[in-house]
């Protein structure tokens, strides 16, 4: 799949309310509920790469509160069931989060990772 041009050109500062979620048809999606989307980055580090993102806005993991409850448990059982997934296909998988200076994003995501750096 190739990037979508909005993906490409986008200079903001919440790509997944911004660009994503608007739009989830432009993207390589693996997993959608009500609550949460899983995709292939659209602008991938690794050879796998793929974010989980909730839905409803929450600003990093460092902010999340008790009204935020339902959104964290939807998004970690598809970070476990994306991350399983890609654990069984490839042989190894990681799972991170950025924070602070590091979050380009200013959006709660996850990154499930395997193989090497692009």
């Amino acid at each position: 799949m190739t990037t979508p041009p909005s993906a490409r050109s986008y200079s903001g500062s919440d790509f997944y309310c911004d660009v994503a979620l608007p739009d989830p048809g432009a993207l390589d999606v693996v997993h959608e509920d009500e609550r949460v989307l899983a995709f292939h980055h659209t602008r991938p580090f690794w050879s796998v790469h793929i974010v989980v993102v909730p839905k409803r806005h929450i600003a990093s993991l460092t902010t999340v509160g008790p009204e935020d409850e339902a959104d964290v448990r939807a998004v970690l059982a598809a970070v476990q069931q994306v991350a399983h997934a890609v654990e069984e296909e490839h042989g190894a998988a990681a799972v991170l989060t950025n924070l602070g200076a590091y979050q380009d994003s200013k959006h709660l995501h996850v990154h499930v990772h395997s193989g090497p750096r692009r």
